[in-house]
């Protein structure tokens, strides 16, 4: 499985491919949404593993701006915010799952699920 993880802090990005690194064979990373659409383009990956607050392009609009590229791209949006106006925005915006990170066990269920 290849895997994009989006978020704007190092220690993040390094967290979430500890969580999940048996279960990729691949990991690409990069550091706002706004070069997601660009790294997606340039190795296809299974999944974007996508932050919400990021100082260029937030994960939300990134994330629109990615299924207007690939619709068939899927998205899972991780963050620190528990909220439902942001989730049901991510939602909107095409991100299949919403996972806060302080649950990012769920995230391994959801792409052994999803392989």
């Amino acid at each position: 499985m290849r895997i994009l993880i989006v978020d704007d802090h190092p220690e993040i990005r390094l967290l979430i491919k500890s969580v999940i690194e048996d279960l990729t064979d691949e990991t690409f990373e990069c550091a706002d949404g706004s070069e997601a659409v660009a790294v997606y383009r340039e190795n296809r990956p299974d999944w974007v593993i996508m932050d919400i607050k990021m100082p260029k392009i937030d994960g939300i609009l990134a994330t629109r701006q990615l299924k207007a590229a690939f619709p068939a791209a899927r998205v899972i949006i991780v963050t620190d915010y528990n909220d439902r106006r942001l989730r049901k925005a991510a939602l909107s915006a095409g991100a299949g799952e919403y996972v806060i990170k302080d649950e990012l066990l769920r995230l391994r269920e959801i792409l052994k699920t999803s392989s």
